[in-house]
C-alpha cells in the first residue's frame, strides 16, 4: 500500500506539469491559447512547408531602402553652395587683353564660394554663386566681363563640392567627411571611397541617419538587394560597425549554447548539426521551432488572413515550427537559413516527462524496498 501510495503521489505531481524542464512541450506550442495569443497579435505561428518555404527564401529584405524611400536622398543637389572650391579660367580674342598671359592668352582664378554665397572675379567684382547651376555661373561672370575683356570665354571648374559633404566613420579603412559630386552618389560608392569594411561584409553592419530617421542593414544586403543601395543626401552620417552574427539554441539538443556564424550562411540544418543534433532520449522530432523578428511584409505574404491586423514596416514576432518526423522537414531545413539573433528551441517529447518521473520516483522506490526487505 506504501509503494501505490508514493506512485500515486509522484503521479499527480506528473499530471500537474510540476516537472523542471528546458521549456514548453511541442504539444504545448499548438494549443489553442497560444494559437489565440498569436492572432491577437503577441506572435505568429507558421508550419514551414513546401509551399511557403519557397516564399520564405524567395523574399527580399528591403525594410532598410523603405526607410529612406522618399526622405531626402535623390542624390547631391547640382547647385553650388557656401564652401565649394571653384576654378575660373577665362580667355580673350587678344594677346593684349586683361587676362591673357602668355602663350595660353588666358587665366585660371582659384575661387572659394564665401559665407554669404559670392565669389570675387577680377574686374568682374563679386559674382552671386550659391544656388547656381556651374552653367548659371559660367554665364554670370562672362557676362559681367562684356566691355572690360576682349569678346571674354569663361570656363567655370569645380573642384571640390564641400558644400554637400556625408560622413563615414566606424570600422572603415579611412573615416572622414567626404564631399559629394555632383552627380548621384549611393551608399556603397561613399563606403567604398571610406576604404571598405574592416572586417568581413557578413559581419558588417551599415547604420544610415538622415536627419531624424535612423536604419541599418547588413553590409552584403547593399550587394545581394541592389534597392538598400539608397542614394546619398547631404549631410548623411554613416556608421559601420563590426557585429559578429549569432544564434542560441536551447531545449532538447545536445547542447545548449550561443553559437556564432562560421561563414557567411548557415542553414536550420547546419544550426542544428552545429550544437550536435536532437537528443534521442527527450527531443520531439515533431516540435523544432525557430523564434525570429521576422518582417511584416513577409508575415502578411506567408500569413494573408493577418493583412490587417499586420500593418505598418515594424518587425513582428514570429514562430517557425518544422517537423523532422517527416523526410521533406530535413530538405526544407537545408533551405531554412538563419539570420542573427535567432533563437533555435527543440521541444521535449511528451513521453520524457515520463523518464523525469522515473528518475524522481526511483530513489523513494529503492529506498521502500531496502526497508522493507528489513522489515522482513
Amino acid at each position: 500500500m506504501r509503494i501505490l501510495f508514493v506512485l500515486m503521489a509522484a503521479a499527480a505531481l506528473f499530471g500537474c506539469a510540476a516537472l523542471p524542464g528546458d521549456g514548453p512541450a511541442a504539444i504545448n506550442i499548438t494549443t489553442q491559447d497560444v494559437e489565440t495569443s498569436a492572432q491577437s497579435g503577441d506572435f505568429t505561428v507558421v508550419i514551414v512547408d513546401p509551399d511557403n518555404i519557397k516564399t520564405i527564401r524567395s523574399y527580399r529584405p528591403l525594410a532598410f531602402a523603405n526607410q529612406f524611400r522618399g526622405v531626402g536622398g535623390g542624390g547631391s543637389p547640382t547647385l553650388l553652395g557656401v564652401g565649394d572650391t571653384l576654378t575660373v579660367s577665362i580667355w580673350e580674342a587678344s594677346p593684349d587683353g586683361l587676362f591673357s598671359s602668355g602663350e595660353s592668352g588666358s587665366s585660371q582664378i582659384p575661387s572659394v564660394v564665401d559665407e554669404n554665397g559670392y565669389i570675387f572675379v577680377p574686374y568682374a567684382g563679386r559674382v552671386r554663386a550659391a544656388g547656381l547651376s556651374i552653367e548659371g555661373l559660367r554665364q554670370s561672370v562672362q557676362q559681367k566681363l562684356v566691355g572690360k575683356a576682349v569678346e571674354p570665354q569663361v570656363l567655370i571648374t569645380l573642384m571640390d563640392k564641400l558644400s554637400s559633404t556625408a560622413v563615414v566613420v566606424g570600422d572603415v579603412a579611412k573615416p572622414g567627411v567626404y564631399p559629394l559630386p555632383l552627380r548621384e552618389t549611393r551608399l556603397l560608392e561613399l563606403v567604398a571611397q571610406a576604404g571598405g569594411a574592416r572586417e568581413a561584409t557578413y559581419e558588417t553592419v551599415v547604420t544610415l541617419k538622415r536627419g531624424k530617421r535612423a536604419g541599418t542593414t547588413r553590409l552584403e544586403d547593399l550587394i545581394d538587394y541592389p534597392e538598400n543601395n539608397v542614394l546619398i543626401s547631404p549631410n548623411d552620417n554613416i556608421l559601420l560597425s563590426h557585429r559578429p552574427r549569432t544564434f542560441s539554441a536551447f531545449g532538447a539538443v545536445k547542447t545548449n549554447q550561443l553559437v556564432p556564424f562560421r561563414t557567411k550562411n548557415v542553414t536550420m540544418a547546419e544550426a542544428l548539426a552545429t550544437v550536435g543534433g536532437l537528443r534521442d532520449e527527450r527531443a520531439d522530432a515533431n516540435g523544432v521551432f525557430l523564434f525570429r523578428f521576422e518582417d511584416a511584409a513577409l508575415v502578411r505574404s506567408l500569413k494573408p488572413e493577418l493583412a490587417d491586423k499586420v500593418v505598418g514596416t515594424q518587425p513582428v514576432p514570429l514562430v517557425y515550427k518544422i517537423s523532422l518526423r517527416d523526410p521533406r522537414g530535413f530538405f526544407m531545413s537545408q533551405h531554412f537559413e538563419m539570420r542573427d539573433k535567432d533563437i533555435l528551441y527543440v521541444s521535449n517529447h511528451p513521453t520524457a516527462e515520463l523518464g523525469k518521473f522515473l528518475q524522481i520516483i526511483a530513489p523513494l522506490i529503492s529506498n521502500y524496498s531496502t526497508v522493507a526487505r528489513i522489515t522482513d
